[in-house]
């Protein structure tokens, strides 16, 4: 599914296009009894002819559900306060469409539409919680923080800027 839309945003897709052509490649048929009420959206971002892009597919398998009492089903954890920010951002969406950042996204190599200090943003990513992402809508300014990036603090290719 993922691969799907990174492959319709190379051959360039629209980001609505990359979605639903994503939507037809695997139905309930395709998957074990209770996957479909698990993967309820494939989030993978994908770089577009105008930049990259947060692309979500809803229901990614095209119903299928078996309800409250499917095999797998996830319970929700505990939630996890923001990470505190090491630096503040302001980023002003210069598209004409709303760009989302993913939270493990190297925020230095985020879309080129957003306009921002990127040097300050280099080996940083978004201090928010793991799995969520920022909106930015069209012609709107947000400040941001973040924080920089775990681990080995190895973020390579992610726009072909590093």
């Amino acid at each position: 599914i993922a691969d799907t839309v990174c492959e319709a945003a190379r051959d360039g897709a629209r980001l609505a296009e990359a979605i639903e052509r994503a939507r037809t490649v695997l139905g309930p048929d395709d998957v074990l009894p209770g996957v479909a009420d698990v993967v309820t959206e494939v989030h993978v971002e994908a770089v577009f002819d105008d930049g990259s892009r947060l692309a979500i597919v809803t229901d990614p398998l095209a119903g299928g559900s078996q309800g409250d009492r499917a095999p797998g089903a996830l319970l929700p954890g505990p939630q996890h306060a923001d990470p505190e920010p090491a630096v503040c951002l302001t980023v002003t969406n210069t598209a004409a469409v709303p760009v989302s950042v993913t939270s493990h996204f190297h925020f230095f190599e985020a879309n080129p539409r957003l306009d921002f200090d990127r040097a300050a943003a280099y080996g940083m990513r978004l201090a928010v919680p793991a799995g969520s992402s920022v909106r930015f809508g069209p012609g709107e300014s947000a400040e941001v923080g973040l924080v920089p990036i775990g681990g080995a603090r190895v973020a390579i290719g992610f726009a072909g800027l590093v």
